[in-house]
């Protein structure tokens, strides 16, 4: 079985960059989604499907949704719903 590359944040961020093509700082990932430059509701779905696809089980939409930075969000990804805050 291949390796998570989003497990960790860095590795979060490094995939965002190189599939998502947004150049984000971590600094940036606790920024709230609606203001980083040029994020969109598709990149919100991208970000899922790259998330479940790497890690290879489901991702809760619901929570995700709810999530207001990808520092949030990786953390619902990472460890399950209710980790991110």
């Amino acid at each position: 079985m291949r390796a998570d590359r989003t497990a960790g944040l860095a590795g979060f961020l490094d995939a965002v960059r190189e599939e998502l093509g947004l150049d984000l700082t971590e600094e940036q990932a606790g920024t709230d989604i609606d203001l980083l430059p040029q994020w969109d509701s598709v990149h919100l779905l991208r970000l899922v499907m790259l998330l479940e696809r790497e890690s290879g089980r489901a991702v809760p939409v619901g929570a995700v949704l709810a999530a207001r930075s990808l520092r949030e969000i990786h953390a619902l990804a990472a460890g399950g719903p209710g980790d991110a805050r």
